[in-house]
């Protein structure tokens, strides 16, 4: 299974993007061996999210630093909730040393409970030199250095079957309201519009995002996502109300609500791009291409494509990004190899071994683009790095983890009641609000 929020962009050149999971983890933890250098006799615990071909990959940076520098690793995948796993490993004396964050919020989190250790000035100068300051700021907190964010996903995709589409006659739509009728001319045609994720509630935090950001703006987002005006906003209301429309027309969702809520995400990417289509297009972040390429044998850019999320009303193209930042523990049995493993991951050397295996971005600038295995992604990652500091965040992954993070509460759930009912957008934003303001502490 994919995580949450990651990356793999494929699709066109032309797509204008500045910029980004989270699956089941499970599975066994993974050791990698070998080399005599300077750290070696000493065992690294790296803690994230990954799970399935991304834990794999990873594992491929992780054996170049073995080889690097002598030190042995050891994954562990914690699944959706990884400041409850961390958390617990803590409390049992057994923390990993390096986490793998896939959340600002939980980033922040981590730090306020005293559990990190700044970056070292070795690792800072590498992040000013390698990183735009926009990524430097997610992984600070009150002006110190936590976090040094290795992968990156772009998160205003909307991926299709060029097959389907062309069959019904339509083109790659302009705009949000236009997408939709697209939607219900190939829901005419015989197949399903849309496959939505419903069971994995943060895809549903990643609709309502693109959705807000273009109809509200970036300074109504960024008010938002720090908690400065209330989820019972007019623009909430506003942006539910919009997906909506979408959620309760049983033309354009597969199944239906009910299905919807019982597909999670690999499942969303397979009724579009698996052996039985019943879907033509599925939103969510560029890393839908790993799965429709390694799991589907889909060619990307022929057989799966993408348009950028389109405008909502008279607003801009929303541009969502996100990303998995490193962090240090201080409770760590082997903190001080466990700094030299986020220093080397600071490195366009570690990016440029995911980037050749596939399924991934970089926000390290300093990365040659060649490492990355087709045109399309190459593009992308151009794009990404030219977008400089005008990426906004995913904003469930900046608020705290009970409100923005976590499996059966807060936003993922209250937006899940909303897929199941969206009636109502005014009672839904006062329970988001209600979440909110207990998560945020006003």
């Amino acid at each position: 299974m994919m995580r949450r929020r990651t990356t793999l962009l494929a699709g066109c050149t032309a797509l204008v993007l500045a910029l980004g999971a989270t699956a089941c983890g499970g599975g066994e933890p993974v050791a990698a061996g070998g080399g005599d250098q300077a750290l070696g006799g000493q065992t690294v615990t790296v803690a994230g999210v990954w799970s399935g071909s991304e834990q794999k990959n990873f594992q491929k940076v992780l054996d170049a630093f073995t080889e690097k520098t002598g030190a042995k690793t050891q994954f562990v995948s914690t699944g959706d909730n990884v400041s409850t796993v961390v958390g617990s490993k803590i409390e049992g004396g057994n923390a990993p040393d390096v986490v793998m964050v896939p959340q600002v919020g939980v980033l922040k989190q981590f730090a306020g409970q005293g559990w990190l250790k700044p970056l070292d000035k070795k690792v800072q100068s590498a992040v000013g030199a390698n990183f735009a300051e926009v990524w430097q700021n997610y992984g600070s907190v009150d002006g110190t250095l936590y976090g040094l964010y290795f992968k990156a996903a772009h998160k205003s995709t909307v991926w299709y079957s060029p097959e389907a589409l062309e069959q019904a006659g339509v083109a790659e739509p302009r705009t949000y309201d236009e997408m939709l009728k697209n939607g219900r001319t190939i829901s005419d045609s015989g197949l399903a519009a849309f496959s939505v994720a419903g069971q994995d509630g943060w895809t549903l935090t990643d609709w309502f995002e693109n959705v807000y950001l273009s109809q509200a703006g970036p300074e109504k987002y960024d008010a938002l996502a720090a908690h400065e005006i209330k989820w019972t906003d007019p623009t909430v209301v506003d942006a539910l109300t919009t997906l909506g429309k979408l959620f309760k027309d049983k033309q354009l969702i597969a199944g239906g609500q009910k299905e919807a809520l019982n597909t999670d995400f690999p499942g969303s990417v397979e009724k579009v791009f698996g052996p039985k289509a019943e879907a033509a297009m599925v939103y969510e972040g560029d890393f839908v291409a790993g799965v429709a390429k390694d799991q589907f044998g889909r060619t990307i850019g022929t057989d799966a494509n993408f348009f950028p999320f389109p405008p909502v009303g008279g607003g801009e193209a929303p541009v969502v990004s996100g990303g998995d930042a490193a962090v240090v523990l201080k409770d760590g049995k082997n903190s001080e190899a466990g700094m030299a493993l986020v220093e080397y991951l600071a490195s366009p050397e570690a990016a440029a071994v995911w980037a050749e295996a596939g399924g991934f971005l970089s926000p390290n600038k300093k990365l040659d683009v060649s490492s990355y295995g087709d045109d399309v992604t190459r593009a992308t990652a151009e794009s990404l790095i030219a977008a400089g500091d005008s990426v906004r965040f995913d904003m469930s992954d900046q608020a705290p983890a009970a409100f923005g993070g976590t499996k059966g509460a807060g936003e993922w759930k209250i937006l899940q009641d909303f897929l199941r009912d969206p009636s109502d957008p005014k009672k839904t934003a006062a329970e988001l609000e209600k979440a909110a303001a207990k998560a945020y502490g006003n």
